[in-house]
């Protein structure tokens, strides 16, 4: 290397990767196959992240659209997203074994809406429309729910009652344009409260911090993550507003296009919170082979919250099964 040309290097985030609600959900899964057998059916991705989905399927999970979908008498997962009552409705109806991996702060979310919704409150949903997530919680109170899509669709929100209005949101926001839309709201709406708890998660929050602090110092932001994961497309939106001369989403390393690293000696990586780490590996082993061999950790926070195992997975799911489709056990 000549005095001339910068060094190469890789900024790390941490925390990264997996959060404990994606953690708790996959190893649901992993679970209920070990103990169950396959199939396992779950409604929708268990959680946004291609890698895992197809890891998974392999293992002997098959992932459904539509409740409907599922045979009578087997067993369904919901997903970390979470669901509308409705669909347990229909999991009912269709004489199905239910487990739940919702993420208990989606759970929080959902519990928040029914209590507003209870005080006849219009609950005020900051979120992406058609988002898992945010069909979801607006299932629990469909007629007190009205979506926010972001500070530009502030203008058209009309509540029946401007001194009993109150905000929630999906937790996989970013933290800035969620307290953009607040803003907003509460100056439309000044009498407009606030949850008793911040919505956007730990997890999401923390990955956002990492990548700020590392924004401004890197010439290219690599972050690993799937397109339909919302937590993932943020952290790209983050690094850009944080300095980040460009910013990239990529699933694995192969997709990383050599070109990115043209005039490039500051990579920053971090990966959304369904991504387990060996995909962020492999972009550390590719970089590597391109010169890229110093890493440095750049830590924001120290995450241990850890979350208990759906209840459901203690139970004898395919006898309820059988029971529940009138079959006999196996």
């Amino acid at each position: 290397m000549t005095a001339t040309t910068p060094a190469r290097r890789v900024l790390l985030a941490a925390p990264r990767g997996y959060c404990a609600g994606v953690d708790r959900a996959v190893i649901a899964v992993e679970k209920a196959l070990e103990q169950y057998g396959a199939p396992i059916y779950v409604r929708h991705e268990i959680v946004h992240n291609k890698y895992v989905v197809q890891t998974l399927e392999k293992k002997g999970a098959i992932f459904v659209d539509e409740t409907a979908e599922v045979p009578e008498g087997s067993i369904v997962m919901f997903s970390a997203h979470g669901v509308a009552p409705v669909v347990h409705e229909e999991a009912a109806q269709r004489r199905l074994a239910t487990i739940d991996a919702t993420c208990p702060l989606v759970t929080k979310v959902h519990k928040e809406a029914v209590r507003f919704a209870n005080e006849d409150y219009d609950i005020l949903l900051i979120g992406h429309d058609g988002h898992e997530e945010v069909i979801g919680t607006s299932g629990e109170a469909p007629e007190h729910i009205t979506l926010v899509d972001g500070p530009e669709d502030v203008a058209n929100v009309s509540v029946r009652d401007e001194s009993k209005v109150v905000w929630l949101s999906q937790t996989t926001l970013s933290v800035d344009e969620t307290m953009e839309t607040v803003d907003a709201l509460k100056t439309k709406f000044p009498q407009l409260i606030s949850p008793p708890s911040d919505d956007i998660c730990y997890a999401t929050q923390n990955r956002q911090i990492a990548v700020k602090q590392m924004g401004a110092e890197a010439d290219l932001v690599i972050v690993v993550g799937s397109k339909n994961s919302s937590n993932s497309v943020r952290l790209v939106e983050v690094a850009l507003g944080a300095g980040a001369q460009a910013a990239h989403l990529v699933d694995f390393a192969e997709e990383i296009d050599e070109a990115w690293l043209q005039g490039v000696s500051t990579v920053g990586l971090t990966s959304g919170a369904s991504v387990p780490e060996v995909l962020v590996e492999g972009v550390l082993e590719w970089l590597s082979q391109r010169g890229f061999e110093d890493v440095e950790i750049v830590k924001a926070a120290e995450e241990s919250i850890t979350f208990s195992l759906p209840k459901e997975l203690r139970r004898d799911l395919r006898a309820e099964a059988a029971e529940l489709s009138g079959k006999p056990g196996e």
